[in-house]
């Protein structure tokens, strides 16, 4: 089940907005004031240039590829499913991290204020509202309420938190213009003298600091798929949201350097004495305590919404990568009432907890964090530049100007950020690296599998998948007998999809045991008919291929040596007789000397693939033949094959659990390889061959794998050579690298 696309711009906007204002600006301004004075302003708005030029990037990548998940999507579009899984990995807990930091925002700043109050109050509580359980306590109900409100509902209630955040700075800031009206200019500039404090390194230190404080823009991304109208709508929601947090920031930052500081007072030591507060005593100044409230209130709005829309993220992150199986696959599960991501927001909400309560420096994985989003946002404008250039302009809805300075300038910036971040914080760069490993161990323990079964398949339905990696695969395809020549073409054009993938079609010519070169070739016209009847198939199936001939004595050392020169990904062989004992010779050395993947075909009495409806594939269990399977499978998907039964055999004494398990496992198994109707059968039988001999004369096509175990082991059993000698339907046999 897909998740609904219900949010318009409107709340497209306010996950950006919710993510962005507030939180940076009240945590950050006060730093940034103490490092360079007045010219803070400058320092958020240069980072202000950054965040749009990384804006860019990001809006033409998800609006190409309007799905969940932001980096993690782009770079399972452009990269890998390895690299997108480490990818997902970091950002997913950057996002956590954030939704820990926003959540312990809020519960300071809400204790704060109930202090206040309670101090008015004659009768006080028991304990001290703002102590560390108190303020932990207060974290935990917001990051469960929110939690749950996201699972109620994909927009998760945050609205009024957000716009009305909105409104108090909107407060602040006419008031604060009022305040100055009534001053003299030169008082004005007074407060802003020194501007650059520190000089153009203070400058960029505070640039470096406060660039997070504009993160939050490419949560819209992750939430992609709940989006309305994509690829217009993200790209003008994330504009607009960081449009209006430089309208509140940067006239807000001019009020506090100037109305917020009073006669004898410096904002460069007001910041150094108030680096957390900083922003509501200047306030007050101007304001008297009503002030203070408003800042109060502003801040609470501001940690509350941050927190929904990294919640948010975070489950949608999650949600993406189990659809991918870089994570388990429970987490996809999308409830049929709410259309809501259930357990991953679930899981979502537990990691946040979890770090709430064991981490004892949060304030450390808060720089990881940051350092985490500013290399994935330099990773973004990576993606980007190389899904420009392989598959060019007309496919992109959305296009970034002046391609590819704009990419580079934004992705020079970021790093530049990220490493100052490293440098600033050790151990920032460490707790990245800790996590990046232990996603590691654990991708390959567990999910490193069934995600590149389920990467292959993906691929295979969408060959534009192979264009945006770069990957032209050359499928080497020695053609010998005519009869078999349009399904062996109609395979090849399934393997490397027309303008995408190549084809090499290899037709050796076999000299007589005692000629002499300058001597004529009798085979040479058999050869002209064969490539004339394949070359009629090839321009059939709309294929192009290359054509090699060669002389050799050795036909199969020929196919050896032409599949390493050219690195060949695939090798697709015609046999009639596969299971002849000549052939399984040939075969068994073949596939032990060379390093591609082996398709075998037998067209029983040159089937016309045209009548192919049905498609039979025995299977045991998880196989080192899965990704190959997969590819293959999609790959006859793609061209118009829809009805794929998967047959397992199971022992007479197989109880009827275990039937129903097996057939679940089968079902899930389908899902991963994307098969559309899969029809699955489970049986038991004391004679699995005779019963897959049975299922076979039902078929028009047969699929089963060999394995590959070493170059002087048997790999054609007498299983395979039964099935083969016994079946009169097309055989598909296949063998992974």
């Amino acid at each position: 089940m897909k998740l609904e696309r219900s949010m318009g711009l409107f709340g497209a906007t306010g996950v950006g907005v919710g993510a962005i204002v507030g939180g940076g600006v009240l945590a950050l301004s006060g730093i940034a004031f103490a490092t360079t004075g007045p010219s803070a302003i400058i320092a958020f708005a240069l980072n202000g240039i950054i965040a749009i030029l990384t804006i860019l990037s990001f809006a033409e990548m998800a609006a190409a590829f309007p799905e969940s998940g932001g980096t993690y999507t782009f770079s399972k579009k452009v990269l890998s499913a390895p690299a997108a899984f480490m990818a997902g990995w970091v950002v997913w807990f950057a996002s956590v991290v954030a939704s820990v930091l926003y959540a312990l925002g809020f519960a300071f700043f809400a204790a704060n204020a109930l202090n206040r109050i309670l101090q008015l109050v004659p009768m006080s509580p028991p304990f001290s509202v703002t102590s560390e359980i108190s303020i932990i306590f207060l974290a935990l109900i917001a990051i469960i309420y929110y939690s749950l409100s996201l699972i109620y509902k994909s927009t998760g209630g945050g609205q009024l938190a957000t716009w009305g955040k909105v409104a108090v700075f909107a407060v602040i800031i006419v008031a604060g213009f009022r305040y100055l009206a009534d001053k003299p200019l030169s008082s004005i500039q007074a407060n802003l003298t020194p501007f650059f404090a520190s000089g153009p390194k203070g400058l960029f230190q505070a640039m470096g600091y406060t660039f997070i404080a504009l993160q939050g823009f490419d949560l819209i991304a992750t939430v992609a798929s709940e989006v309305k109208a994509p690829e217009k709508n993200i790209p003008r929601a994330m504009m607009l949201s960081v449009g209006i947090a430089l309208a509140i920031y940067l006239p807000l930052l001019f009020i506090i350097a100037t109305a917020g500081v009073l006669p004898g007072q410096d904002i460069v030591q007001m910041s150094r004495n108030n680096p957390e507060t900083v922003m509501a005593v200047a306030v007050q100044n101007y304001l008297g305590p009503f002030g203070y409230w408003l800042v109060m209130t502003a801040a609470i709005l501001a940690m509350l919404s941050a927190l929904r829309a990294n919640l948010l993220a975070a489950s949608r992150i999650a949600l993406a990568m189990a659809r991918d199986r870089t994570l388990p696959r429970q987490l996809e599960q999308i409830s049929e009432s709410r259309k809501t991501p259930i357990h991953a927001t679930l899981l979502t909400m537990m990691m946040v907890i979890v770090i709430l309560l064991l981490i004892p420096d949060v304030a450390k994985a808060g720089a990881a964090a940051s350092l985490i989003f500013m290399v994935s946002f330099a990773l973004s404008h990576w993606t980007a530049i190389l899904a420009r250039i392989r598959t060019g302009s007309k496919s992109m809805p959305f296009l970034t100007p002046w391609f590819p300075a704009t990419h580079i300038a934004g992705a020079a910036a970021c790093i530049g950020l990220a490493v100052f971040q490293g440098i600033q914080v050790p151990s920032a760069g460490i707790i990245g690296i800790v996590w990046l490993g232990i996603g590691g161990i654990l991708y390959l323990t567990f999910f490193a599998q069934r995600a590149a079964v389920v990467d292959a398949s993906s691929a295979a339905l969408d060959p534009h998948l192979q264009v945006l990696r770069g990957r032209n695969p050359l499928v080497l395809a020695p053609i010998v007998n005519p009869a078999n020549a349009e399904f062996m073409i109609f395979l090849a054009t399934a393997m490397a999809p027309q303008n995408i993938g190549r084809v090499l079609l290899l037709s050796i010519v076999k000299p007589p045991e005692n000629w002499q070169p300058g001597n004529p070739i009798p085979q040479i016209s058999n050869i002209q008919t064969i490539l004339q009847k394949t070359l009629t198939a090839s321009c059939a199936g709309g294929l192009a291929p290359q054509i090699l001939i060669t002389l050799s004595p050795d036909p199969w050392q020929e196919i050896i040596r032409v599949a390493r020169i050219h690195r060949c990904e695939s090798l697709l062989l015609g046999l009639s007789n596969p299971e002849g004992e000549n052939a399984t010779l040939y075969l068994e050395k073949l596939m032990g000397q060379v390093d591609s993947d082996i398709v075998v075909l037998r067209a029983a009495n040159g089937l016309d693939m045209s009548l192919v409806k049905r498609v039979l594939v025995p299977v045991g269990g998880h196989s080192g033949q899965d990704q190959l399977r997969a590819r293959i499978l999609g790959s006859l998907q793609y061209m118009g094959i829809d009805q794929i039964s998967f047959l397992q055999i199971l022992p007479e004494t197989t109880s009827e659990h275990v039937l129903i398990r097996r057939r679940e496992w089968l079902k899930q198994m389908t899902e991963d390889e994307r098969i559309n109707n899969a029809l699955i059968i489970v049986e038991r039988s004391s004679r699995p061959i005779d019963e897959i001999i049975r299922h076979a004369a039902d078929n028009d096509l047969l699929v089963l794998g060999l394995q590959r175990l070493g170059r002087h082991q048997k790999m054609i059993g007498n299983v395979v050579q039964q099935i083969a000698r016994n079946t009169t339907c097309g055989l598909i046999l296949i063998n992974r690298r």
